[in-house]
Formats: C-alpha cells, sequence, structure tokens
C-alpha cells in the first residue's frame, strides 16, 4: 500500500504544458500568482501548480523576495502554491514582455518563443496542475513554496522528459491528439518529482511526506485514506500494522503532529466539504458516506473545523460559480 498513490488516485489531478522558450541571456521572466493565471490557463480551477522544465542551457529560479537557485539542463523547479516567481540568465535586466507570453498562452501556441540578449541559450518549458487544494491538502502542506528535482538521474526520467519533448514538438504543428497525450505526460512529471522529492528528504524530516515515506506510518495512512468511512480504533489499526498502539500513536505523532485518529477526523471532513461543492448529495447522505452515523455529530464537527455549519458551506460554496461567466481576477 502506497499512501502517495492512494491521495492522488482520488483528487482528479489534470495537468498541461502551456509555454515553451528559447531565450538567450540576459532575459527574466516574471510569472504572477497561480490566482492570476488560472482564469486563463483552467479557469475555475480551485489551485493550479507551476513548474518549469530547463531542457538546454541554465537559468536561475526565485520565489518573489526569497534567493535564487541555480538550474541545469534536466531540472524541473516546481512552486506548488502557485507563488509569484522569477526565471533568468545571465546579468542585467532584459525582461522578457508579458503580453507576449500571454498570447502565445491564449492562444495555444507551443512553438518556442524567442527572445532576451543574444547571449548563451536558455531551452525550457512549462506546464501546471490543477487540483483540489482540500483533498491535496496533505501533501501541499508538506512542500516549501519552491522546490527542485533533476529528472535526468535515471532511465524514467530521461524517457519521460524526451516523451514530452516529442509530443511539444507535435502539439506545434497541430497534430491530432498531441494535448491530450501532453496532459497525461504534464501530470507523470509532476507525480514523478514529487517522488524524487520525497525519495531524497532527510531522516529527520518530519510531516506528511516524511510519515507517508515510513513503512508503518505510510501504511497507516493509506488505511485510512483508502477506507476512511471504515469505524477504525486505534487497536484496529495498530494491529493492521505491526505495532503496540502506544507506539504507532507515537510513531504516527512525530511525523504528523497528531494521533492517527484526529488526523481521520480531519481527513474525513475535508472528503465532506468536497462532496458538499461537487455533488448534489444530502448532508446526511455525505456524513454518511464519510463514517459518521450521526448527522448532528457530523455538523458540530464540520462547524467546529470550517466554521459554518455544511448546508451553509455548499451555498457559500457555489456563490462564486453562479458569478462565473465573468471571472474577476484577484490578487
Amino acid at each position: 500500500m502506497d499512501a502517495f498513490s492512494e491521495v492522488l488516485s482520488g483528487v482528479r489531478l489534470k495537468g498541461a504544458m502551456f509555454f515553451s522558450a528559447e531565450f538567450s541571456a540576459p532575459w527574466r521572466l516574471s510569472t504572477p500568482h497561480c490566482r492570476l493565471l488560472a482564469p486563463t490557463l483552467a479557469p475555475g480551477a480551485p489551485h493550479i501548480a507551476i513548474y518549469h522544465l530547463v531542457v538546454d542551457g541554465a537559468a536561475r529560479a526565485s520565489v518573489a523576495g526569497g534567493p535564487e537557485i541555480g538550474l541545469s539542463p534536466g531540472d524541473i523547479v516546481v512552486f506548488p502554491h502557485g507563488d509569484p516567481h522569477e526565471l533568468s540568465a545571465g546579468t542585467g535586466t532584459t525582461l522578457v514582455e508579458s503580453a507576449s507570453v500571454l498570447q502565445r498562452i491564449v492562444t495555444g501556441d507551443l512553438s518556442p518563443m524567442h527572445a532576451g540578449g543574444g547571449g548563451a541559450t536558455t531551452r525550457f518549458v512549462c506546464g501546471y496542475l490543477t487540483l483540489d487544494p482540500l483533498l491535496c491538502g496533505p501533501i501541499l502542506d508538506s512542500l516549501p513554496p519552491m522546490l527542485t528535482v533533476n529528472v535526468r538521474t535515471d532511465r524514467s526520467g530521461h524517457w519521460l522528459e524526451q516523451t514530452i519533448l516529442h509530443l511539444l514538438e507535435e502539439a506545434a504543428s497541430d497534430r491530432a491528439g498531441s494535448d491530450a497525450m501532453l496532459a497525461k505526460m504534464s501530470e507523470a512529471l509532476f507525480v514523478d518529482t514529487l517522488r524524487r522529492y520525497v525519495a531524497r528528504l532527510p531522516d529527520q524530516t518530519t510531516g506528511w511526506l516524511a510519515g507517508a515515506r515510513d513503512s508503518a506510518v505510510g501504511k497507516s495512512l493509506a488505511l485510512l485514506h483508502r477506507r476512511p468511512e471504515h469505524p477504525w480504533t486505534i487497536a484496529e489499526l495498530a494491529a493492521a500494522v505491526g505495532l503496540s498502539r502506544s507506539s504507532l500513536v507515537e510513531r504516527f505523532t512525530r511525523y504528523l503532529a497528531e494521533p492517527p485518529m484526529a488526523y481521520l477526523t480531519g481527513w474525513r471532513l475535508r472528503l465532506a466539504a468536497e462532496a458538499l461543492t461537487a455533488s448534489s448529495k444530502g448532508v446526511a447522505d455525505i456524513a454518511a458516506d464519510v463514517g459518521y452515523e450521526s448527522e448532528a455529530a457530523f455538523n458540530r464537527a464540520f462547524k467546529r473545523v470550517f466554521g459554518v455549519p455544511p448546508a451553509r458551506y455548499r451555498r457559500q460554496s457555489r456563490e462564486p460559480a453562479s458569478r462565473a461567466g465573468t471571472p474577476a481576477v484577484q490578487s
């Protein structure tokens, strides 16, 4: 059982490539917060994570106000929280016109954009992934504002990169089906990046991702995510993972800062909040689906976490959708 896969299997990831560039130094490209890009890239998406893959040359990346990190061929840099960020190379201030970039995004032009000061060339491609911050919360909460890994450290990463580049060429020439294939490869690249990031976490790291890597805690998480409606007890969960109750609680809390049953309650309520938004099921049915025998108990627990009763949460979550015809850019 794989807790990481259990979470990702239920969140309906949707990715795409949206930009390709060959910039010559010096150059600097600024990307705004995902809230500003979402209406163009993925209208209606609750959250998008942006990433950039360096194919050739060198670049630097930074979150607004943070330090720069160097990027080499094969490096992918991910901004999981959609923070404003910059990519650049060389010394100078040759800014890439955002209007030109936006025009290419709007028209779906995936042919390489050429810009810069005429020096050394950097080639890179950009993609994004839409996800639900409620259901992806356990993973997102464990990620920094910016993370990097290199996909050329093994054959699978090299194959993934080459496939994406091949599909980009096909998409730029309008070959049928290329966009759909690129979307799937974009999702695969994002998941592969997260797996590589988790694999290199230091042993002393805590948080959801580090816990998912631990044999006992990871198996516990996978069980809870696979069957959240089950009336779990700490005794049953401990027996399933081969630990004593006290050992499981101590080990689980060390990574996630809360015991297993408290985590399960939070996850059930996240699932309920998503169902209230995305389905027309009654509150009582949703409560039963996530493991509550009493609607009243569910209402109390939900209000304690989300600040409003389930029915009001549903109404409030759907109010913006009724005005979606003319989406406003928020800052």
